[in-house]
């Protein structure tokens, strides 16, 4: 616990003490393990206007109606839209004047004599910032990562509380709010991979940076949103989908981001295991990619670039995985369906180099063994040599000679497939050298993006372009 940081039962004691907050908790499928906190530290009755679980279907679904799926976001909406209009109706004429009040909500699946995995649920809270006044939510996505249902319980009761606190008190710096839901935990427990606030407390908040903001915390490995810009949670949009994804810099994304991930959809759909089948195509920027050296991370450049991405009409996905082992494994935990990654030959060739690999025991093999361990292809876009004028493709690449059989192994069972149909025109474009030319004033560069991603980089002056002043966006 770092210095400053509250402990639960302070967290606790200190709403129940709080006059002018007054709730509602409802919990279903790991017990009342956050009403437990307020009970445990006394003073629970200024504060509780109602705990309740409602465990058998029947029962739930008299309360909140008919669902496909309990544990979900919707049925979370259900539960706060629910409650939250039976408190206002029952106790806001006694008492609205003087109270803000709120709704606490989670739906959520542990382990148990029948489940022998990791738990996961939808925690949400619906809460005024002052009395009378308009509401305000915040809704998360955990995964509880603990091998006991106990110590899964424990978790959940912990991060509810932390989730209300944080609503009540630290509303004001979103950021804040984001950095206390581990308070008192720690990521090997528990992993927080989508969350979003609504409402006029989050006013000029974007949720696309709370997903950075969780992925730079460690709060988790990945967050996406989608194209509408709308955060979205992980297994969620890849579960039983067949999955492409181009990982870059996109800074700002060209012709070619485009042209490679055509090309290779054309060819990945051709598949025979993915033929018929829904796919999902990706957009992937690791913090390495969005970051400018000592400098780090830019808040508004790692939006202009995701606003860029938008008008491709794409999911986004943040990630820390530097290695694209670690990045299918993520994947594969979230379907069963073929992967495929697209790259260039440069990145390609990368792959091949025993420096990446100094950190696991079995090296390049290893890395390797896991990266094609399941139904796995790596699709890679030809290189237009500069200085030769040759194109380098996957089937001419030149590896290290000790590991040249490996690199045949892998071409000769079409797990490194090179792209064909490729546009001759974009072999040339770089997307530094666009960089450079857009800020510099120099028109050529429109020419090598595409057309609706020049005219948004002019109308808002993103990256740079013509010098503008960037208008900064909330966190």
């Amino acid at each position: 616990m770092s210095k400053g940081t509250l402990d639960t039962h302070s967290k606790a004691l200190a709403i129940n003490l709080d006059k002018t907050k007054y709730g509602t908790l409802a919990e279903i499928g790991a017990g009342q393990e956050v009403a437990r906190w307020f009970f445990r530290v006394g003073g629970a009755a200024g504060t509780i206007a109602k705990a309740m679980s409602a465990y058998d279907m029947l029962f739930s679904d008299a309360i909140y109606g008919p669902s496909d799926r309990y544990v979900s976001r919707r049925r979370l909406q259900t539960m706060l839209e629910h409650e939250y209009g039976l408190l206002y109706e029952r106790l806001n004429e006694q008492r609205g004047d003087r109270t803000a009040f709120f709704v606490f909500a989670d739906t959520v699946a542990t382990r148990s004599y029948s489940r022998q995995e990791d738990g996961h649920g939808w925690l949400g809270i619906r809460f005024q910032t002052e009395p009378r006044g308009a509401t305000s939510e915040i809704t998360a996505h955990v995964r509880l990562r603990d091998v006991e249902a106990q110590q899964q319980q424990e978790t959940l009761g912990i991060i509810g509380l932390n989730l209300v606190h944080a609503a009540l008190y630290l509303h004001a710096d979103a950021r804040a709010v984001v950095g206390s839901l581990l308070d008192n935990l720690t990521s090997d427990r528990v992993e927080i991979d989508m969350i979003e606030c609504s409402g006029p407390a989050f006013a000029g908040v974007d949720n696309r940076l709370m997903s950075l903001e969780l992925v730079q915390r460690g709060l988790t490995h990945a967050a996406m949103f989608n194209a509408d810009g709308h955060v979205v949670q992980p297994s969620d949009v890849l579960r039983n989908k067949c999955v492409l994804i181009e990982r870059g810099s996109f800074r700002p994304a060209t012709r070619v981001t485009v042209d490679m991930l055509r090309c290779a959809q054309a060819q990945f759909i051709q598949e025979p295991s993915v033929q018929g089948q829904e796919t999902l195509c990706l957009f992937e920027m690791t913090l390495k990619n969005l970051s400018d050296g000592e400098a780090g991370i830019d808040a508004q450049d790692f939006l202009d670039r995701a606003d860029i991405l938008a008008t491709l009409g794409r999911t986004v996905m943040i990630s820390n995985y530097a290695e694209y082992h670690r990045l299918a494994a993520y994947l594969f935990r979230h379907t069963k369906k073929p992967v495929g990654l697209v790259m260039g030959v440069p990145t390609l060739r990368e792959l091949f180099d025993h420096k990446y690999y100094a950190d696991l025991e079995g090296g390049i093999l290893e890395s390797f063994g896991r990266l094609f361990r399941h139904d796995l292809k790596v699709f890679a876009y030809p290189l237009l040599d500069a200085s030769t004028g040759s194109l380098v493709t996957a089937g001419n690449l030149r590896v290290s000679p000790e590991l040249r059989h490996l690199y045949a192994y892998l071409l000769e069972n079409q797990l490194v497939l090179g792209l064909r149909d490729f546009e001759q025109a974009c072999l040339s474009i770089y997307s530094r050298d666009v960089l450079a030319k857009l800020r510099a004033g120099d028109d050529r560069w429109e020419a090598m993006t595409p057309r609706e991603v020049a005219e948004l980089i002019k109308s808002r002056g993103l990256l740079g372009y013509g010098g503008r002043e960037r208008t900064e966006h909330a966190a």
